[in-house]
C-alpha cells in the first residue's frame, strides 16, 4: 500500500526558506516519477518541481532558481521527497502536495497531475508579512 505523507510548511516572511518533506512508502523504486503541486485559493493545481528515479528533475520557471527538489532513497523502500524552498515570495502561498506515481521522463514536461494515482494530504505554506 502507497503512503505518502507531507510536512514542513509554516507561516514565514518574504524571502525566508523552508524545506517540505514527503516521506513515500510503498513506492517501486524500480521506476517512479514524483512531483511536488501547489494550489493556491482561486488559482489552478501547478506543478512546481519533478523527480524521476534516476534524479533527473524539472521546475516550474515561476521557481526555477529558488526551489530545489531532491530524494533520499533508503533500501526499505522508503523514498523521502524533499523541495526546498529559498526567498520565498507571497505568490508561493499555497498548499502543497507531493504525488507519485510510474516512471515517465521528467526533464521536458513536468507531468500532469492526472499522471499521478497516489498523492499525500498536503501541508500548508503561507508567505506573509
Amino acid at each position: 500500500q502507497v503512503k505518502l505523507v507531507e510536512s514542513g510548511g509554516g507561516l514565514v516572511q518574504p524571502g525566508a526558506s523552508l524545506r517540505l518533506s514527503c516521506v513515500a512508502s510503498g513506492i517501486s523504486v524500480s521506476g517512479y516519477s514524483m512531483t511536488w503541486y501547489r494550489r493556491a485559493p482561486g488559482k489552478e493545481r501547478e506543478g512546481v518541481a519533478a523527480i524521476d528515479k534516476d534524479g533527473h528533475t524539472n521546475y516550474a520557471p515561476s521557481v526555477k532558481g529558488r526551489f530545489t527538489i531532491s530524494q533520499d532513497r533508503q533500501d526499505s523502500g522508503k523514498i523521502t521527497l524533499y523541495l526546498l524552498m529559498n526567498n520565498l515570495q507571497f505568490e508561493d502561498t499555497a498548499m502543497y502536495y507531493c504525488a507519485a506515481g510510474p516512471y515517465i521522463p521528467v526533464t521536458k514536461v513536468i507531468p500532469p497531475p492526472s499522471w499521478y494515482n497516489y498523492w499525500g494530504q498536503g501541508t500548508q505554506v503561507t508567505v506573509s508579512s
